[in-house]
This record gives C-alpha cells, structure tokens and sequence, in this order.
C-alpha cells in the first residue's frame, strides 16, 4: 500500500511570531463585544425612556447622541486607564520575582520544579528541564514569571489599539437603536428601533461565534437574550424611577 509523506507546513520565526500576534489581535473580541452590547443596550434604554417619557423626537435624539458620545469616551478611557493599571500592577510583581530569582536562587530553582511537577511533569524531567532553561536566563526567567505569576513577561502598559475598539464599537452600536428617530415619528421609531437593536444582537452574537468556533445558534441566542433583560431592565428603571419621583 502507498503512502504519502505529510509535511508539516513550513514556517519561520516570523510566522510564529506573527501568529501570536493575529491570536493577540484576536482577544480584542472581548472589548468589541463588551463596547457593542454597551452600545446597544444603554442607549435603547435611555432613547426609549426618553420617548416614552417626553414625546419629543427631538429630545430622543439629543439624549441619544449626547449619550452616544459620552458613553464611547467613557469606554474608551475606562478601558485604557484599567488596562494601563492592570499591566502596571503586573509590573511591579514580575520586578518582585526578578529580585527573588536574583537573591535566593535555589528557592526559586526548586520552585521551578514544582511549578513543572504540577503539570504532571516527573520530578526528573522536571529538574533536567530547570537545569537547561537556568543556562538560558531569560527563558527561565520568562518561564517562572509565566507559570508561576499567570502573566506575560513585559505586559504592555499603554493599550491604544483596546480602547479605541471599546469606544468605536460603543459608538457603532448606539447607531442601531437610534437611527429610526431621524426618519420616523415616535409611535414608529420605537418599535423600529427595538426590532434593531435585536438585528444588531444577533448579528454580534454570530461574530461571536465565527471568531470563537461556537455553535452560532446558541451564541447568537445567548446574547439576545442577555441584551433584552439588560435592555428590558434599564427601560423599565428609566421609566419607573422618574414617575416615583413625580416628573
């Protein structure tokens, strides 16, 4: 019988690196959802407060596109500033584990073993692959800060290309359910815009999906559902809240 030989693709360091990077680029989804469903959901509850509050089709918009704004630059910023706070903490704790490699050595060694060990690698395997990596200080040193700490070695502190994709999709997002009201009077803007804005769902809940090789049905239905409670929910405070209050 014949057999063919099976290859394996070739590749440089380049493509290796390179794909780390697309994976990287691939793990802005949780910003482009986090933005979007934002994007949806605050200014859907507060357009449809707003119209069933005041009537006022030009008030709705105002409210809409004042909100729209806000809303991206908050998200925006909010997403920079934490993601900057998060890798400067992360910092500081690999700078602590750089000093521990450096003043007590044979501890840390030992560590490495364990942390090797625990993933169910034997205890002679584990001690003859800390030997080889502590020939090689900045894999060993890359190696303890990512299996002992959970974190990558130089997190990167200054997150642009993160905020930009939360406050873009936000904005991207508030269009959905609040385009009608430039064209239509109130009693048919509103429905048309919920239809919308559960449009919008289900077509972030298919991106999901494709980009996470999930079952799209039960993604795309996962998210419209958490979109109208969510929506449902900020309606019904914005609407029930004020009328306590008398306005």
């Amino acid at each position: 019988m014949n057999t063919k030989n099976q290859q394996s693709p070739a590749h440089t360091i380049e493509d290796v690196v390179n794909e780390k990077e697309r994976v990287s680029r691939l793990g802005r989804i949780r910003q482009f959802i986090f933005g979007t469903l934002d994007g949806l959901l605050v200014p859907v509850g507060v357009v449809s407060a707003v119209a069933g509050g005041t009537g006022s089709t030009k008030a709705v918009i105002i409210a809409g596109i004042a909100e729209s704004f806000a809303g991206a630059l908050s998200m925006g910023a909010g997403e920079f500033i934490s993601g900057r706070s998060e890798a400067q903490v992360q910092k500081a704790e690999i700078a602590k584990e750089m000093k521990a490699i450096h003043e007590y050595p044979e501890f840390e060694f030992q560590e490495m073993i364990e942390l090797f060990e625990h993933e169910g690698v034997s205890k002679e395997d584990a001690t003859q692959i800390a030997e080889i990596l502590q020939n090689y200080q900045q894999s060993y040193n890359k190696t303890m800060v990512e299996k002992e700490l959970g974190i990558e070695m130089q997190p990167d502190t200054v997150r642009l290309p993160e905020a930009f994709t939360m406050g873009i999709s936000y904005i991207i997002g508030s269009i959905f359910p609040l385009i009608a009201y430039f064209f239509f009077p109130i009693n048919i803007a509103f429905p048309l815009s919920l239809c919308l804005t559960v449009l919008a769902l289900i077509i972030v809940g298919i991106i999901k999906g494709k980009l996470a090789d999930l079952n799209l049905f039960r993604s795309t239905l996962e998210i419209v559902l958490v979109g109208i409670l969510s929506a449902g929910g900020g309606y019904i405070l914005g609407t029930l809240i004020p009328k306590l209050f008398g306005f």
